[in-house]
């Protein structure tokens, strides 16, 4: 309990509760919509942003020079979605571009940040997740973000739903398809923005798909699977992050392997009962 008292401990448990909760439910959009790897696209362009944002800090000598790193890594990521969006809604190549702004994104990032002063251990920190490192105003900054997410995911999901289930039922009932499409390309920006600093650039999309994959092997509702994945991402992380309070391992990448444990469990277990080799 005595760990419980640690400033510390609780930004970091708080943060994790945040984005473990808000991270799936973009992520169940991004799995209806077959759109699973996105994350990662969006999240190397956003390491350009955060470089950018070390490097406008430091041309403007101030004391902390990844102060403007979040607000460039949200822009730079938005943009990067918006661009996607826009090619896949005119029926080009996304995927293409995707890999062009996957690389040129991780690429503009290492560079950015070693002109700006960066060390090695900056670029992990962005690339594998940082939480030990998170201030109050990220704990404020991550809360804000993630109710945002919150808020829109959930107050607008009969329609962002019936965009991503059928685009041209939705079309032909009035709702606004385009406006819809770069909302969740933009809620996975943000997403993406606000579970970097817990689990990295190169991991996020895990903490936004791994939830919702287990949630479908127990629900098949689209909105039990995605209180139930907000539920399992808010479990996974607080997990991680406890478990390395005591033992020296990195919190984002032992989140996401435990994700992948529960996700292999869960489908054995699921297999085995619709089998009849296990009595339900």
């Amino acid at each position: 309990m005595s760990l419980l008292t640690d400033p510390l401990v609780q930004r970091m448990l708080l943060v994790g509760l945040l984005v473990g909760m808000a991270a799936p439910i973009v992520g169940t959009y991004l799995v209806q919509r077959r759109m699973a790897l996105l994350g990662d696209g969006i999240g190397h362009v956003a390491l350009a942003g955060v470089a950018a944002g070390w490097l406008a800090g430091s041309a403007a000598g101030l004391a902390q020079r990844d102060a403007l790193a979040v607000p460039g890594a949200v822009i730079f990521a938005i943009v990067g979605a918006v661009i996607i969006e826009r090619m896949r809604s005119r029926g080009e190549a996304a995927d293409v571009v995707m890999a062009i702004l996957f690389y040129g994104g991780i690429a503009a990032g290492v560079l950015l940040i070693g002109m700006a002063g960066g060390s090695n251990a900056n670029l992990l920190g962005y690339l594998f997740g940082s939480i030990s490192t998170v201030t109050w105003a990220d704990v404020w900054i991550t809360a804000g973000l993630a109710m945002a997410i919150v808020a829109i995911g959930l107050g607008f999901k009969a329609a962002l739903f019936a965009v991503t289930h059928d685009q041209e039922f939705a079309r032909s009932t009035g709702l606004p398809v385009e406006v819809l499409n770069l909302v969740v390309a933009i809620l996975a920006a943000v997403t993406i923005t606000v579970a970097m600093r817990v689990v990295g650039v190169l991991l996020v999309s895990a903490l936004m798909i791994l939830p919702v994959a287990i949630a479908q092997h127990l629900t098949r509702s689209f909105t039990r699977t995605m209180y139930l994945a907000m539920a399992i991402g808010a479990a996974l992380t607080l997990a991680g992050v406890s478990i390395t309070l005591t033992q020296n391992l990195q919190p984002g990448a032992l989140i996401v392997v435990l994700g992948v444990l529960a996700y292999v469990a869960t489908t054995a277990v699921t297999s085995l009962l619709r089998r009849g080799k296990v009595p339900s």
